[in-house]
Parts: C-alpha cells; sequence; structure tokens
C-alpha cells in the first residue's frame, strides 16, 4: 500500500513546491477528503477564490498562523488581511534567521523557489 501523506492542519504556513504556483508561500484554510488542502495568501489567492492543492505538492512549515485558524473555526473564514499578515510574518522571520527571502509572497520575488 502507497504512503498516505497527513493533511497540513487548518492554519498551517505551507509552501507550494509544485505547480504554477510553485514557491508561493500560504495558509491552508481548508480540507478536501484526505489528499487536499485549500490555500489562500490573501493576494494572488485571496479568500474568495482559495487555490485546491495535493498535499504533495505543498510543503509544510513549523508555523502556524493561529489567528487565521481561529477565525475560520468561529466564522468560516478570515479576511484576507489576516493571510496576508500571517504570510509576511512568516517571510519577516525566514528573514531575520538570515535566509535569503524577499519581502512579499514569493520566495525569491519573482515567482520560482530555486
Amino acid at each position: 500500500m502507497a504512503n498516505v501523506p497527513t493533511l497540513p492542519e487548518i492554519g498551517r504556513i505551507v509552501e507550494v513546491t509544485r505547480g504554477r504556483d510553485q514557491g508561493l508561500v500560504a495558509v491552508v484554510v481548508g480540507q478536501v477528503a484526505d489528499r487536499f488542502v485549500y490555500i489562500a495568501d490573501g493576494l494572488k489567492r485571496p479568500i474568495a477564490k482559495p487555490k485546491k492543492k495535493n498535499v504533495l505538492h505543498v510543503r509544510s512549515t513549523r508555523q502556524l498562523a493561529a489567528e487565521v485558524a481561529d477565525q475560520i473555526a468561529r466564522t468560516g473564514a478570515p479576511t484576507d488581511a489576516q493571510l496576508r499578515f500571517a504570510v509576511n510574518q512568516y517571510l519577516a522571520s525566514l528573514a531575520s534567521a538570515g535566509t535569503d527571502s524577499e519581502e512579499g509572497v514569493r520566495m525569491d520575488g519573482q515567482g520560482r523557489c530555486d
């Protein structure tokens, strides 16, 4: 039997590793069945139109956007501003840790993470 991937929890910050959105840093805003998650970043992918991604095509990070997870539990949908804030906090923490990353939604500012 194949290795079944685990779903990142709602509110988890993830990086897209494959597809058109490769390099995009976003927040998990929903889960579908046992293999797909919905992600949104509040800018390219607003909460009104989240992207459905296979869990094999995203890499989970250690950071959880607690305020986004709480908002989803209470009202069902966070605002785009909350999503942008969570993503920017994550990217700022990478920059302060000494990693080469640009301020914004993409890891390198150009759309690809090399």
